[in-house]
């Protein structure tokens, strides 16, 4: 789901950085103990505040309630509902047809607190 989402780092509510799916972003800070979050404009994650107490740096990884496999899924369950639906002209497999897109609506609009993360990166 992350590679459907324009997703930007903010650094002290003034700095804004695109993030890109494909390769690491550098983010150059100058002052002790910023705050960053992550946004793509609708969803946001919780201010993470960096505390440095010599020159380092952080290496995160940001992750969706809904990855890749969750959403292939789901799209698949659909088309194999829908064509039973519509091969067997069964009611109740048409119905069900829309039960992934109503997951995967609830968890983009009523999870939006937690539905994009930070977690640190693994070594």
């Amino acid at each position: 789901m992350l590679s459907f989402l324009k997703l930007r780092v903010v650094v002290n509510n003034r700095e804004i950085y695109p993030l890109l799916d494909t390769e690491p972003v550098v983010i150059p800070v100058e002052k002790d103990c910023p705050k960053i979050v992550i946004t793509d404009g609708f969803h946001y994650t919780k201010p993470v505040e960096l505390v440095f107490k010599e020159p380092s740096y952080f290496n995160f990884n940001v992750v969706c309630a809904i990855d890749d496999l969750h959403l292939y899924t789901a799209f698949s369950f659909l088309i194999i509902l829908y064509l039973l639906g519509l091969f067997t002209g069964v009611l109740a497999f048409k119905v069900l047809s829309f039960a992934p897109i109503v997951w995967l609506l609830c968890h983009y609009y009523l999870n939006r607190k937690e539905f994009i993360r930070i977690k640190p990166a693994e070594k």
